[in-house]
């Protein structure tokens, strides 16, 4: 199993680990992501870490469609893309929620579904360059014809000769959205997954391979899980570390009755506690909701405790189906350990 490192977006000051994914680097990492919600952004970081790195893969984990247009999501990639050397680049998309999207950046939240699908089918045109770009989607169309247009839009070709073949990876994780990445996508970030799960997305994602044709199937195909990492000799401190996180997404992120986390949480089986998480976290009360997350939600998705707990655990991760693993953490020894543990220099 490949293994990635997630360093996420920045705090308050602006801070990018570039000694710590150097050394992710040196130990046979494979890829870095970076994030974005409503701070620094994923794509200047990794122009920045492709100058001070020579082989690892750039990823978006993730770019949020309502922060670009596809052309210019297309136009960034591709511009780090060719100052890195080419091939190093991936392009990692989701939605986001509908209320940074509407209420950062000021966009409709519309039909995901056909605004993925839209973005991704431009991504590729700009990319392949075969011809002056023209789309007539659902949700996007290019040269653009609608309300306040002049009517002059003209198809064009980038002048960039970009590298045709950027992978792009969707975050995606319900039933519509995942067979459409099966279908549209060279991989997938997948949310809420965990040992044991692919059996509950694996038939979404063999309709899409079906729908694309030309032999797709998980063989060819990128499934980039991503766990918490956490050392700590005592699994009890590090597994509450974990919880703030979660009593956030699952308590405060998105709408009352429209939460995927807190969605995700019940299907898995923890659905008083995602209730109970949500009602004392939307009444303020964030200390007793962060309290409210079990142990066990928390320890299925991550990877925390002494050295030797965690080289045992993932295992688990390793036969879960996923091609690559994604590590979350702030600590260089996390980065160690999990080298270690995916013996990525035996």
């Amino acid at each position: 199993m490949k293994l990635g490192l997630s360093i996420g977006y920045s705090g308050a000051e602006m801070a990018l680990p570039v000694e710590r994914v150097q050394r992710a680097e040196e130990l046979g990492y494979d890829i870095v992501w970076t994030a974005e919600a409503y701070g620094s952004d994923a794509v200047t970081p990794l122009a920045y870490l492709a100058a001070k790195t020579q082989r690892i893969r750039l990823g978006t984990g993730i770019m949020q469609l309502a922060a670009r247009t596809p052309a210019n999501a297309a136009m960034s990639a591709a511009t780090v893309d060719a100052m890195a050397g080419g091939g190093r680049f991936v392009v990692g998309l989701g939605v986001s929620g509908p209320q940074i999207v509407e209420g950062w950046y000021g966009q409709p939240w519309g039909r995901p579904y056909h605004r993925i699908k839209d973005y991704v089918a431009i991504m590729r045109k700009v990319f392949r360059r075969e011809e002056p770009v023209t789309h007539e989607g659902a949700e996007i169309s290019l040269p653009y014809t609608g309300e306040g247009a002049l009517g002059v839009g003209k198809p064009l070709k980038s002048i960039l000769h970009m590298n045709p073949d950027i992978p792009i990876y969707l975050g995606t994780g319900n039933a519509a959205t995942v067979r459409l990445t099966g279908e549209i996508a060279d991989g997938w970030l997948p949310l809420g997954f965990v040992p044991g799960s692919l059996h509950e997305y694996l038939p979404w994602l063999e309709e899409g391979f079906a729908r694309a044709g030309g032999g797709k199937s998980l063989a060819n195909f990128e499934i980039a899980a991503s766990v918490h990492v956490e050392v700590n000799d005592d699994v009890k401190t590090a597994l509450h570390k974990l919880k703030p996180e979660v009593a956030l997404y699952v308590g405060g992120m998105g709408h009352k009755d429209k939460n995927f986390h807190k969605e995700m949480m019940i299907r898995r089986g923890f659905g008083d506690a995602a209730n109970r998480i949500q009602e004392l976290y939307l009444a303020g009360r964030k200390d007793e909701a962060t309290n409210a997350v079990p142990d066990e939600w928390v320890d299925q998705k991550s990877l925390v405790g002494p050295a030797a707990r965690i080289r045992q655990r993932y295992g688990a991760w390793a036969d879960s189906g996923a091609t690559s693993l994604t590590v979350r953490t702030k600590q260089d020894e996390a980065v160690e350990v999990m080298a270690q543990a995916a013996r990525l220099n035996a």
